[in-house]
């Protein structure tokens, strides 16, 4: 039996590292969906961050009082290349956070759900299509 089947793990691991990524995300916006605050926020400014390729995503900083009267600060985790007018540094914003983790939160219209089942979507395509053709392959000997 040769190795080359061996390459087939590449994009079963590319795959489930996609759906992992994909499921908590959903999950996290399903949980905040469920059992999440929402506050008023403000934009106090943009983290600018690059990625290997270059590309420089601006991440906002909200900053919002929870119903315990503490003050919370965080960045966004979704970046994107170009901030829109409704986000500039100043803005009102609404946000959804976990009043047990404020760190978890999603600003409204920032924040997409779209990006997680993108994830899901490509991680259960490359994992389901790399086990079945390594069952057929297992299967054919």
């Amino acid at each position: 039996m040769d190795r080359v089947w061996l390459f087939s793990l590449i994009p079963l691991a590319i795959g489930t590292v996609f759906l992992g990524f994909g499921v908590h995300g959903l999950r996290r916006a399903g949980a905040l969906r469920r059992t999440g605050v929402t506050a008023k926020a403000w934009i106090l400014r943009h983290e600018a961050r690059r990625d290997d390729e270059g590309s420089t995503f601006h991440h906002p900083v909200v900053a919002w009082t929870d119903r315990d009267g503490r003050r919370c600060e965080y960045s966004s985790r979704f970046g994107r290349a170009v901030v829109t007018s409704g986000f500039g540094v100043g803005a009102q914003v609404t946000v959804t956070y976990d009043p047990q983790a404020p760190h978890v939160f999603a600003v409204e219209g920032w924040d997409m759900k779209a990006v997680d089942l993108l994830f899901t979507v490509l991680g259960s395509v490359l994992t389901a299509g790399t086990v079945t053709v390594l069952l057929v392959r297992l299967l054919t000997l």
